[in-house]
C-alpha cells in the first residue's frame, strides 16, 4: 500500500491526537522542573540530580543504540510503539504509587525505587522512539513535516500552557510526597489517552532494512559514516548542543539550594519555560516554509550561551523565571531541529537506524550530568557554567559542516 495524501492526512491527525493529550501529560511529568524538583525534596544533591538528568536525557537516548538494531529488523513497527509507551504508562503509575505511599521514615532508601521508575520511564521511551521517528518519516508526506513539527510544538506549547495552572495548583495543594504522587497518576491517565492516536496510525510501508545484530550495526554506522558525510557532522552536533537540554534541572537544584525553592515553585518555573515553548512554536509555525535549519540552529547555541550568561548574574528568585524562559526556547528549537534534521540527514529505508546513529551521537549528553554533579559538587556552580559554554560554542562549527539548505 503507497503513502497517499488521504493516509498521510489521517496519520497527521493521528500524531497530533498523541500530541495533544502527551502536551497534556508532560506537565504533570516535566523532566527539567517537576522530577527534579521532586528528588531534591526527597534529599537529593548534585550527584543525584547528575544521574537523574543523565538517565533521562542523554543516557536514554544513549540506549537507541542498541535497541535500534533489534527494531530495524521489523517490517512494521507499531506494535513495538505501543509497547514502549504503555511501559511509560506502566512506570508512571508505579511512581505515583511509590510516593502516595510513601512514609517519613522511608526516605533513605526510597531514592532508589524512585530512580528505578524514571530509568524505566526514559529507557521506554528512548525504545518508542526509534520507531515513532521511523513511522513518522513513512506516513507523513515530506512537504507537510515542518508544518507538522512546528504545529506539534505549538499546540503542546498552548495546551501545556493551559493546564500549568492546574499542575501548579495541585503542587500546592498537598505536601510531599503526596503532590508529587497525584501528579504522576494524572500523567499516566492522560499519556494512556495519548497512545489512542498510535493505535489509528496507518503504518503503509514496510521497513526493509536488516540488520543480523549489534556487530552489523555497527559496520554499517562506519559505512554510513564514509558515504554519507552530514552523519558525522550530525552526531557531533547532538554531542555538543545536546547537553543544553540537560541545564534546566541543575538550575532547580541551584535555585533550592541558593533560594530554598519548593514544590511551589517548581510550578512557577514550569510555567515560565513553557511560555518560551510557545513563543518560539509560533514564530517557527508562521515561518515553516521561510525558515531554514540553519538559522534554526545557530540560534539555539546563541540562545543556549545567553541562557548560562543569566545563571551568572542570578540574584534573587524572582530573576530565575528569566532563565527557564529562555530554556523552554532551548528545548524548543533543539526538538524541532534535531528531528528535523535527522529526517533529511536519513532516508526511508535507513530511518530506523539512523535513529540508533543519533544514540551514539548522545555520549556526551550523557555522561555529562553526571561530572556535571561532580564538578559542583567539588568546585561549585561557575565552573560548571563554563564547562557548559565551551562545549556548547563547539556545536557551532558542526553546523557549518552540515549547512542545511532546507
Amino acid at each position: 500500500m503507497n503513502l497517499t495524501k488521504k493516509i498521510s492526512s489521517h496519520n497527521f491527525k493521528s500524531f497530533l491526537w498523541h500530541a495533544t493529550f502527551l502536551a497534556f501529560a508532560k506537565n504533570f511529568m516535566d523532566v527539567d522542573t517537576i522530577i527534579p524538583s521532586m528528588i531534591v525534596e526527597a534529599g537529593g544533591g548534585p550527584i543525584h540530580i547528575g544521574v537523574l538528568t543523565a538517565i533521562m536525557m542523554g543516557g536514554s537516548s544513549f540506549t537507541q543504540l542498541f535497541f535500534a538494531p533489534f527494531i530495524s529488523n521489523k517490517a512494521y513497527k507499531k506494535k513495538y510503539l505501543l509497547l514502549g509507551i504503555n511501559t511509560r504508562v506502566f512506570a508512571l503509575t508505579g511512581l505515583g504509587i511509590l510516593l502516595f505511599l510513601l512514609q517519613g521514615n522511608q526516605h533513605n532508601y526510597v531514592l532508589w525505587l524512585v530512580f528505578f521508575f524514571i530509568s524505566t520511564f526514559s529507557l521506554a521511551g528512548a525504545f518508542t522512539n526509534i520507531s515513532y521517528v521511523d513511522i513518522l518519516g513513512k506516513s507523513i508526506t515530506q512537504h507537510k513535516r515542518k508544518t507538522f513539527f512546528s504545529t506539534n510544538q505549538i499546540l503542546s506549547g498552548i495546551i501545556i500552557l493551559s493546564s500549568a495552572i492546574l499542575a501548579k495548583r495541585i503542587l500546592g495543594w498537598k505536601d510531599y510526597p503526596v503532590n508529587y504522587a497525584f501528579m504522576f497518576f494524572i500523567g499516566a491517565t492522560l499519556l494512556l489517552i495519548a497512545t489512542a492516536g498510535f493505535w489509528s496510525i496507518k503504518e503503509t510501508v514496510p521497513s526493509r532494512l536488516k540488520i543480523s545484530g549489534i556487530r552489523s550495526f555497527f559496520k554499517i554506522l562506519q559505512t554510513e559514516l564514509k558515504q554519507n558525510k552530514k552523519l558525522k557532522y550530525f552526531l557531533g552536533y547532538i554531542n555538543t548542543q545536546g547537553i543544553a537540554i540537560s541545564f534546566l534541572p541543575f538550575i532547580v537544584l541551584y535555585a533550592n539550594e541558593t533560594f530554598n525553592t519548593r514544590s511551589v515553585d517548581a510550578g512557577i518555573f514550569l510555567v515560565y519555560k513553557i511560555i518560551g515553548v510557545v513563543f518560539v512554536s509560533i514564530l517557527v509555525l508562521l515561518g515553516a516554509k521561510k525558515l531554514k535549519y540553519n538559522l534554526l540552529l545557530y540560534s539555539n547555541v546563541v540562545l543556549s550561551l545567553l541562557l548560562v550568561t543569566l545563571a551568572f548574574f542570578i540574584k534573587d528568585e524572582t530573576s530565575i523565571k528569566y532563565i527557564f524562559v529562555i530554556g523552554g526556547i532551548v528545548f524548543s528549537l533543539f526538538t524541532i531541529s534535531m528531528n528535523g534534521l535527522l529526517l533529511e540527514v536519513s532516508g526511508n529505508e535507513n530511518r530506523a537506524v539512523y535513529t540508533g546513529f543519533a544514540g551514539a551521537g548522545n555520549l556526551l549528553p550523557a555522561i555529562f550530568p553526571l561530572f556535571g554533579g561532580v564538578i559542583i559538587n567539588q568546585f561549585g556552580y561557575q565552573t560548571f557554567f563554563i564547562l557548559f559554554m565551551l562545549i556548547i560554542s563547539m556545536a557551532a562549527f558542526f553546523i557549518s559542516k552540515i549547512n542545511c539548505k532546507k
